[in-house]
């Protein structure tokens, strides 16, 4: 088994689980109540307080067939068409066939939709890359605040063992190789502090997204690729980490801005807000039959293109034709957000810029998320179930995460194993990178391997990451360990696999743009890349042969009684 780990205190206190969760949007805690109904013990770990997971932030809402006249047939062939040629088929039927039913079960849990006044009926909307309306807001532009608020209501009335302000270090393993629970560090608050231990029979982590590290992001601070970085420490594949979303509309704060920028929703253009440039030109027209209802890829590359062509820093969204009273029905949370920074978009177009929003790719997982780490399973943001392929369907992604985190737990209740004793670490930490050095992996991934990508740009990221990570390595300058410490060298691994995979995919496809190698290659690339940490702390790159994504690990024994 892989003996990599941070460097970090010795665990100093204990607590007992049937499963631990990671993290407390929309897939981890679906998970906890899921495993809590049916009697499991579960504990949830959550890097900031329980309702600060990335699902707050989502404005767009849930897609699935629950519209008259709409069908999973259909809306599987719009996830397959947005992810060009490498979604899982199979991912993407369990997806769209039991999300209704999943949603409806999200309704009884407490999540309330907007729905017709006169009929009672849930109301559908559009979002880039669908053909049908059939996606499910809440409060107009605050869907999955609702959906968290509901969700964390139902945890905090379950039996769950909560533990806030805690960063998840490094998953524990037994002599087998099973997962076994994991080390964390509780930041000062709580029942517990400092470095501990979950010891578990199974972990899932639900960590979410790894948008930090770019400058620009829709992604909150906590958004640091602990999860992935978690895995691959542990000997757990990595699939398609190239393929980052960027949100065509990302409202622009200025050449200077970096962290998490407001994000205005693609639900704006749904209801026919259009994207134009200084001059007011509709440049989207023309570019795709869906015009700014493009899949998000393709606007964001338009978007791109355009600021290249005329010099710009931004381009406009304007739906100043919406009226006052529709922007303050519909979508009161970017209403505020952009009068906060000194816009109003009753009467001014909007300034907005493309910034990394989701990745498609993560810990590769089956359709039960079951990764290549016996007893560790991924779900959410963190996996890479084959459901996005090469870029994700708006609106998807919590749709998502409600799917698998049901089947997460299926398996778990149905098939627990017991592992051995934790047994510590074969080999010395890993050495730690300095917290200022996050702001150096930022700026080189935005520069580098942001939406447009070249052999050069992603080779000068690649020398300039290995830098800092040499840096690091050098007797004596190892970081002292700390929740900065280890977020930053958490961004430097997942940057590392994304530049690797970035620059070994030699074609265009999706959300992975090579201006050097600007035409899709079904020949060569219809195809996973996987990625895998050596001992020595170097990538294993590798390809698979076709776009399926068999069972990544076999099913666990059964807990023994005895």
């Amino acid at each position: 088994m892989t003996g990599i780990r941070l460097t970090a205190p010795r665990p100093g206190w204990s607590v007992d689980a049937d499963v631990v969760v990671i993290g407390s949007g929309v897939a981890g805690l679906t998970v906890a109540l899921r495993c809590a109904a049916a009697g499991v013990r579960v504990a949830v770990v959550t890097k900031a307080r329980l309702d600060d997971g990335s699902t707050r932030w989502a404005q767009g809402g849930i897609a699935a067939a629950l519209g008259e006249g709409d069908t999973p047939a259909q809306h599987l062939a719009d996830t397959l068409v947005a992810g060009v040629g490498l979604c899982d088929e199979e991912a993407v039927r369990t997806l769209v066939t039991e999300g209704p039913d999943a949603v409806r079960r999200l309704i009884a849990t407490g999540a309330r939709f907007d729905t017709d006044a006169a009929t009672g009926e849930v109301l559908l909307t559009r979002e880039g890359g669908h053909h049908r309306r059939r996606i499910a807001h809440a409060g107009g532009d605050a869907t999955g605040a609702e959906i968290s608020r509901a969700l964390v209501e139902a945890v905090r009335a379950a039996d769950v063992r909560i533990i806030e302000h805690a960063l998840v270090l490094d998953l524990l393993k037994d002599a087998d190789g099973r997962a076994a629970g994991v080390s964390l560090h509780v930041m000062g608050e709580g029942q517990h502090d400092g470095v501990g231990a979950v010891r578990a029979c199974s972990v899932v982590l639900a960590t979410g997204g790894m948008g930090q590290v770019f400058s620009a992001t829709t992604n909150p601070a906590v958004s640091t690729g602990d999860g992935v970085a978690l895995a691959l420490r542990a000997g757990a594949e990595v699939s398609d980490l190239e393929f980052v979303q960027f949100h065509p509309t990302v409202l622009w704060l200025g050449p200077d801005a970096e962290g998490q920028q407001p994000l205005v929703s693609e639900a704006v253009r749904g209801e026919g807000a259009h994207l134009v440039d200084a001059d007011g030109t509709r440049f989207m027209l023309g570019q795709h039959e869906l015009a700014e209802l493009a899949p998000r890829d393709i606007v964001a590359k338009a978007i791109t293109r355009r600021m290249q062509e005329t010099g710009a820093e931004h381009m406009y969204l304007d739906a100043r034709h919406f009226g006052a009273t529709m922007w303050a029905e519909r979508f009161p949370t970017i209403l505020a957000a952009c009068r906060a920074h000194g816009i109003d978009p009753v009467t001014e177009p909007v300034p907005v810029a493309p910034a990394a929003h989701y990745a498609s790719g993560g810990v590769r997982t089956d359709l039960h998320g079951r990764t290549t780490v016996p007893g560790l399973y991924a779900c959410g943001e963190v996996a890479c179930t084959g459901v996005h392929g090469a870029n994700r369907l708006a609106s998807n992604s919590l749709l998502e995460g409600l799917v698998f985190a049901e089947r997460i737990a299926a398996a778990v209740v149905a098939d627990p194993a017991a592992p051995g004793e934790p047994v510590p670490a074969d080999g010395p930490g890993d050495p730690l990178v300095a917290p200022e050095d996050r702001h150096t992996i930022q700026r080189v991934m935005a520069r580098g391997a942001g939406v447009l990508r070249s052999a050069d740009s992603l080779t000068e990221a690649a020398g300039r990451l290995d830098a800092v990570r040499s840096a690091a390595h050098t007797d004596g300058k190892s970081a002292e360990p700390g929740t900065e410490a280890w977020e930053a060298t958490n961004l430097l691994l997942v940057a590392r696999v994304l530049v690797a995979a970035a620059l070994r995919r030699e074609e265009t496809r999706g959300s992975h743009w090579r201006e050097d190698r600007p035409d899709r290659d079904d020949e060569g690339w219809r195809r996973h890349l996987l990625v895998t940490l050596r001992p020595d702390r170097t990538l294993a790159v590798s390809t698979t042969e076709t776009t399926a994504f068999p069972p990544a690990s076999p099913p666990s024994a059964p807990r023994s009684t005895a």
